[in-house]
This record gives structure tokens, sequence and C-alpha cells, in this order.
């Protein structure tokens, strides 16, 4: 992937890594950026991560993470999803669409059959525009000082293969929330 097509269109990155300052490039350095802290919640950093630069600047992050799961007390793996940002001043111009859309293509080339991420609600429209569904079930995630807690945030999936159906019943993410 290269940092800009022929024809001047934005284009998606593999990133050899991401960074805090990676982060406040983007979204500027507040205590919140993905207005989230009021969960109480600790999160996973992703390790796979794709950007798209404009200007040599980088305005827009995704980033994935292999994690375990039990659906219905059976386990699997899913790809997280999380950290996607666009910077204010470059939203509206389809950069959330184009980064996911490359971090999930790599997705499909890690073996989970489903990706999964937690997002706030106002964000729930455009997941849906993006092919992923919510869940309408109890995610439980793991949190410092071995806690099980309830994710407070909607959680969505998507599917990595054709033929792939998420199962029925409750959702324990195995690992803190990415």
């Amino acid at each position: 992937m290269s940092e800009t097509q022929k024809s001047g269109a934005p284009a998606v990155v593999r990133l050899p890594r991401y960074t805090r300052a990676d982060q406040d490039e983007i979204l500027g350095d507040g205590d919140d950026p993905f207005g989230v802290a009021s969960t109480g919640l600790t999160w996973l950093p992703k390790e796979e991560h794709f950007g798209v630069r404009h200007g040599g600047r980088l305005v827009a992050h995704t980033g994935l993470l292999r994690l375990p799961v039990a659906i219905g007390g059976t386990g699997t793996e899913v790809v997280g999803v999380g950290g996607v940002a666009v910077a204010p001043d470059a939203r509206g111009q389809g950069l959330a669409r184009l980064v996911v859309t490359a971090a999930l293509e790599h997705a499909r080339t890690m073996g989970p059959r489903h990706a999964l991420l937690f997002c706030r609600p106002p964000l729930v429209p455009l997941y849906r525009r993006l092919g992923w569904h919510p869940l309408d079930t109890d995610v439980r995630v793991e949190q410092p000082g071995a806690r099980l807690v309830a994710m407070p945030l909607p959680t969505m999936v998507t599917p990595l293969r054709d033929d792939a159906r998420w199962p029925p019943g409750p959702v324990r993410l195995f690992s803190l929330p990415m």
C-alpha cells in the first residue's frame, strides 16, 4: 500500500508502530481523545496498525489485535478492532471507511472468522454503514485486579469470511478490551 494513489486520493499505509505521539497528531493531546474515559476501563494496545497520511501528516488510524473469546460458552478467537481515529479537520472524507476497510482486509488473513469492536453510541450508525452489526447480548471483559465487567459500550461484529455466522449466546473476552 502506498501513501498516495495515482489519482491523488488518500491511501492506507501499514504503520510499523503507533505511538501516543501519532495518536496526538490525529486527535490532539486531550485527556480523553476517544471519549471513553467515563467507562473507567483499561484498554489494550493494538498490535497491527494502519493509517492514512495527508501532506506528511497522519490523519487516520485503525488498529488490530487477535483475541481469545467465548461465545455461548464455546472458545474461539476474534480480531479486535480499535483505536479508530480520524483527525477532526479530515472528517467527512471517507477516511474512516478507507482505513477500517484496509485493516479488515488484513484481518481476513489472521485466521479468526469475525472482527469485533466497541464504540460510543453515536458511532453505531457509522459502523453499520461499514457493514458491522451490533450485538444484543451481554459482553464481559477483563479488567485489572481479576475483575470481570460488563462492557458498557455497544459491541459490534462483522464477518471476516463469507460463510461466517455469529453464534448466539453471551460473549466473554478473555482479555482487556481493545
